[in-house]
């Protein structure tokens, strides 16, 4: 028979857990009521959650200031081929390292691994040169290089690949005589479309949350990403903190957009990533 935790002890759990989320939720109600309010109550004491009086001037002076618009699809193209290269070399180099045995793997394994806990300014100078003598600075070729390939996405299909596709599909397949590219395309990535959802959630907001490496790539303002764009509204001694919150809304709607459409993946993606080895 199941036992019930008492009742007080479900009330606690569920009180810190409506907590947290309130935490969690509250930064983003103050940034959209922020980029509401007429300069006047943006720094009004005490505080105001809700807005006097609403006005959407700082979301028009987010686009009259600077080509927003322009920023906006720099960031979405960038984005989205990052997401879509991290998809595609994450799953194919999981499913070799999950499925398949040779010479040196489990060392490549642990290197392509090691990358991972390496953080972009350790090796952004080296990396900046090297897109120096490829005549890539001031590119968008440049601007997306280093958002191609995602080490932390190799091991997370790996895990899921080994957890989830079982040896005796892909050994019946190959008797079936298909190929070894058929069997990945029309067997193991049908099956990997919730690992596949998650990681592109994480693929996606690296790529449209970058900041330094745009800054350091690019020298003109048609290159320039929706973060790069935010910081012309920080002055040398203030900041305009109605626009800058305006922006900061469009700059967050395409990552909840995309969280929105997959967050059921993104679950399972995670639950499966720890279950083999």
């Amino acid at each position: 028979m199941k036992e019930y935790s008492p009742i007080w002890l479900r009330i606690l759990k569920h009180g810190l857990l409506l907590l947290g989320c309130v935490i969690m939720v509250l930064p983003f109600i103050w940034m959209l009521s922020t980029s509401l309010k007429i300069p006047s109550e943006v720094l009004s004491w005490p505080p105001q959650l809700i807005p006097k009086t609403f006005t959407m001037q700082n979301y028009v002076e987010v686009f009259e200031t600077a080509p927003f618009l322009k920023f906006f699809l720099n960031s979405l193209t960038m984005s989205v081929i990052s997401t879509i290269c991290i998809l595609l070399t994450s799953t194919i180099a999981g499913y070799v390292f999950g499925k398949f045995n040779f010479p040196g793997k489990n060392f490549l394994f642990v290197l392509t691994l090691a990358t991972s806990m390496v953080p972009l300014e350790v090796y952004m100078i080296p990396l900046y040169m090297q897109m120096v003598k490829l005549s890539w600075v001031n590119t968008f070729m440049g601007l997306v290089a280093p958002y191609l390939i995602m080490s932390y996405g190799i091991f997370f299909m790996r895990q899921n690949i080994m957890a989830s596709i079982p040896d005796d599909l892909l050994d019946a397949a190959r008797i079936d005589g298909a190929g070894e590219a058929r069997i990945f395309f029309t067997v193991v990535a049908p099956m990997l479309s919730g690992p596949s959802g998650a990681l592109a959630i994480f693929a996606f907001q690296q790529t449209w949350a970058a900041f330094i490496w745009p800054l350091i790539v690019t020298s003109t303002r048609d290159l320039w990403t929706m973060e790069l764009g935010l910081g012309m509204f920080q002055y040398r001694f203030t900041v305009d903190l109605g626009p800058i919150n305006a922006g900061s809304m469009l700059s967050v709607l395409p990552v909840l957009i995309v969280f929105l459409f997959l967050r059921k993946k993104i679950v399972r993606g995670i639950t499966l990533t720890g279950m083999k080895s």
